[in-house]
């Protein structure tokens, strides 16, 4: 491994491609010395986003045997994809779901001795411990090195549980978690899989009904938490944004006042006063980072009720993988700076929205 402290992100995507831009637009606050990405196909159309991303700072990584055809189509490697790997202190991998565990074995392992840790996002079950920053972050050990970074949707069913059923000392104060995530179609950069009408989801596990419910247990289960959580899901003909009902039952008396309140002072979250999911997502794109906001979540106020005053309510928004992207960040910094990373992401906090 090189000198300096190298962030290898593996893939261009709707993670990939954000999360690249804000490495390089933070790295001297992060402490970073270099960015690298690697790009599996050289794909015409993708050149403005690959010279966007060089301009940024970031260098390319590809295969040797691609290296000319990335050339010909006016992008320049800097260096070959497992030389990539190998010099990185750190490696994020944002491939399509299964391709992170193949890269695991094939690569990563190789190098986990010289290389501080890694990380794989969203649908990468086995590849390491789950985290969610501030949800998890004291159930991460040195000894841990590969992580699994879980979903944007699991994210924000996350801090709704952290906000309003976990208490003092990860007391747990949910009774009951139920939870339907309605899902765009695909992101506003993608042309692949966009469905012509709203398509239902099936409960594939018959304790907690979608990965949803059983990702968010397995996360608190890294606390020693076993949480009672179903999860459903369904898809909707749009691009815009994901968008959860929720309803937790919880062991204390409350009312909507004070539920707003836990939502408010959470500075993790953000609070909405509108309703369409059009609106939200044109405020990330005019005022996010990268067009992303990374809150973990976007709560609409005026849906939340309370029953029996004990069951909060609601409808809230999912930014588009931000809160993901914020906790890649997060566990790099973590990898790279063990004792002070806590101080050195406060750089990110003035992105954070609170109200939107």
């Amino acid at each position: 491994m090189s000198d300096g402290n190298i962030v290898h992100v593996v893939g261009t995507g709707t993670i990939g491609e954000p999360l690249i831009g804000l490495l390089c637009d933070a790295k001297e606050d992060l402490g970073i010395d270099e960015v690298t990405f690697y790009k599996h196909s050289p794909v015409l159309t993708d050149r403005p986003k690959v010279r966007g991303l060089v301009k940024r700072g970031a260098n390319l990584a590809v295969r040797e045997d691609k290296t000319s055809e990335f050339q010909e189509l006016g992008m320049e490697p800097m260096y070959e994809a497992e030389e990539a790997i190998k010099r990185a202190t750190v490696i994020i991998d944002c491939t399509p779901k299964g391709t992170g565990l193949m890269n695991k074995e094939k690569y990563y392992n190789k190098y986990k001795n010289k290389i501080k840790g890694f990380m794989a996002q969203g649908s990468e079950f086995g590849f390491g411990k789950m985290y969610a920053v501030g949800i998890n972050d004291e159930a991460i050990t040195p000894k841990d090195k590969f992580i699994h970074i879980v979903s944007c949707n699991t994210h924000n069913i996350a801090v709704l549980i952290k906000t309003l059923a976990i208490g003092e000392k990860n007391k747990n104060n949910l009774k009951e978690g139920r939870f339907l995530c309605i899902r765009r179609a695909n992101d506003i950069s993608q042309v692949k899989s966009y469905i012509p009408s709203p398509q239902v989801g099936s409960h594939k596990d018959q304790k907690m009904g979608t990965h949803h419910a059983v990702d968010v247990f397995h996360l608190y289960k890294t606390l020693g938490l076993d949480l009672n959580v179903f999860s459903s899901a369904l898809k909707l003909n749009t691009q815009y944004m994901h968008c959860i009902w929720y309803d937790l039952k919880l062991d204390y008396k409350i009312n909507i006042e004070e539920a707003t309140r836990k939502f408010i002072d959470n500075p993790r979250v953000a609070v909405s006063y509108k309703k369409d999911a059009n609106l939200i997502f044109s405020f990330g794109r005019d005022h996010g980072h990268y067009g992303r906001l990374l809150d973990q979540t976007v709560i609409v106020v005026p849906t939340i009720h309370v029953v029996n005053n004990n069951e909060v309510i609601g409808f809230c928004f999912t930014p588009q993988d931000g809160n993901s992207i914020l906790s890649s960040v997060t566990m790099a910094e973590r990898f790279i700076y063990p004792n002070d990373w806590e101080e050195r992401i406060k750089c990110l906090w003035p992105l954070l929205s609170q109200e939107v």
